[in-house]
């Protein structure tokens, strides 16, 4: 009896003990977690900020578009972003049954599975951003020069260059009589895809795509000098400068120069050196490369749309699946703010064939949203980004996007970015506030690896290859945008804490 007293006064120590010990480990946390305070003035210096990261995005090869499941993408990620147009490759390609010709050698244009393509994108409210490639079959000067891609393109110049520039105009002509005039000069023809590389085996490559993109340049001309053409479209953000010196000397059309690049790229093909620059970083060192480059130039003025852009040119689920991309996207804008007129993220979708038919949901497909339609996180931090004002404010930080909307209202991307082979930790920002005026209240929504993102429900699932109609849909509700947190700032301040690879964001309303 005498000994329970004893029991009860050990246990209330050991309590003591473990909370204090609790709270010591805490307190080493938070010292070890890197914080950081942020003034955030409303009235400081603007400038315009037009949402030039999502007014595009690539997708899987046009034939590709006829499907229910990538036209469903396409609406989800209208729904999110607003984006006006979309490119994809091989709208030429034999299967699509554009091109032949006859015994004589005579072409003959079929216009079924084209229009088809081009209705479902208007319908959709998206307009095309043509890539015109690659070469038809019948047109090809050599038949075995076949792309390592599942679908097996066609990567050689034509036998024929003026059946080639035949070709163009007739195709050009066809859609300015289909869609009108009017429709057709908003949207956009890029001449090829990457021909620096493994798409083009040209010899040399870069004079024979000259004559490729010179002869379209003029074919789409001789239809109306309203519509847009442009080029190189290049990997690796090479050739630009070249190019625009050959169209001023060669008195060649050109509206617009684009080109690509991946953050995993390697500084030696992107500028020459041996440095190692990180992905975080690879995008917009190569955008301001091409931007100069542009200045420098006979055509000063050129609009830069960078028609392929990813945090990665590989499938690497670590990459593209997580709740890295938000970070990482968030911080590509706020390095190419400024430089270019449109990038196109690579892709909306994991309707996508390029390595062959999908084997798993979750394999570093370019996408926003999985197989079957399961949003990324990606997904969810494009509609969170969307939601940025059109005026961006000046503020001494690389961590945040500050934002105003029409109304007054501001809209605060933060983020924690590390790379993905890195654990990271957690980050502790405060947001100091200026100019305010009375008290606001706060909404702030964040998206991160336990937060808007599918895999911790696959995880849990064992990695089905092959989900089950159950399993697809509660993988789309586990990945569903978590709903915003109502909060109200103290002092004129906020603070929250970020998990690595979180992005948020703060809607300080009026």
């Amino acid at each position: 009896m005498c000994r329970l007293p004893v029991r009860r006064n050990a246990f209330r120590a050991a309590l003591l003990f473990a909370a204090a010990a609790l709270s010591a480990a805490t307190l080493r946390a938070q010292a070890a977690s890197p914080s950081e305070t942020i003034e955030i003035d409303a009235n400081a210096a603007s400038h315009p900020f037009p949402h030039f990261w999502e007014k595009m995005f690539g997708s899987g090869r046009a034939i590709l578009s006829l499907r229910d499941s990538y036209r469903h993408d396409l609406r989800e990620t209208k729904r999110i972003t607003g984006f006006e147009y979309v490119r994809f490759h091989a709208i030429f390609h034999d299967e699509a049954g554009f091109y032949d010709e006859d015994k004589d050698g005579h072409a003959i244009y079929n216009y079924s599975y084209v229009d088809q393509i081009y209705d479902g994108l208007l319908e959709n409210h998206v307009r095309p951003f043509i890539e015109l490639s690659f070469m038809p079959k019948k047109l090809t000067s050599d038949p075995n020069a076949l792309h390592a891609f599942w679908y097996k393109q066609n990567v050689a110049p034509p036998k024929d260059w003026g059946k080639w520039e035949q070709l163009i105009e007739n195709f050009t002509r066809h859609l300015v009589e289909r869609y009108g005039l009017d429709e057709v000069a908003q949207w956009y023809f890029e001449v090829w895809n990457e021909p620096n590389i493994d798409f083009w085996v040209g010899d040399p490559k870069e004079a024979t795509y000259y004559e490729l993109y010179d002869r379209a340049a003029r074919a789409v001309k001789r239809v109306s000098p309203r519509l847009r053409v442009g080029g190189p479209a290049t990997a690796q953000a090479a050739w630009v400068d070249r190019f625009l010196a050959h169209c001023k000397e060669k008195n060649v059309p050109v509206d617009f120069a684009s080109t690509h690049v991946y953050g995993n790229d390697r500084a030696e093909d992107v500028f020459g050196t041996h440095e190692s620059i990180p992905r975080t970083r690879m995008v917009c060192r190569a955008v301001k490369k091409v931007h100069d480059q542009i200045a420098a130039s006979p055509y000063a003025n050129t609009p830069l749309i960078w028609s392929e852009f990813n945090a990665s040119y590989a499938n690497e689920p670590a990459v593209e699946d997580t709740a890295f991309m938000g970070p990482w996207l968030a911080d590509t804008i706020r390095q190419c703010d400024g430089l270019t007129t449109m990038m196109s993220y690579w892709t909306f979708s994991d309707v996508f064939e390029e390595q062959g038919v999908v084997k798993t949901p979750f394999y570093g497909g370019f996408g926003l949203l999985a197989e079957r339609s399961i949003p990324k996180a990606a997904f969810n931090d494009f509609a969170l980004l969307h939601q940025l004002g059109d005026t961006r404010l000046d503020v001494n930080s690389d961590t945040v996007l500050v934002s105003r909307r029409k109304d007054g209202s501001l809209v605060v991307a933060a983020w924690n970015l590390f790379l993905p082979e890195e654990a990271g930790s957690p980050k502790t920002l405060t947001l100091h506030f200026k100019g305010l005026g009375s008290a606001h209240a706060v909404r702030l929504t964040i998206v991160d690896k336990e937060h808007g993102s599918p895999l911790p429900a696959w995880d849990k699932m064992g990695h089905p290859a092959f989900p089950t109609p159950a399993q697809i849909e509660a993988l789309r509700r586990a990945a569903a945008l978590p709903s915003p947190q109502q909060q109200n700032l103290k002092n004129d301040s906020l603070t929250l804490t970020l998990q690595p690879h979180a992005l948020a964001l703060i809607e300080v309303g009026k």
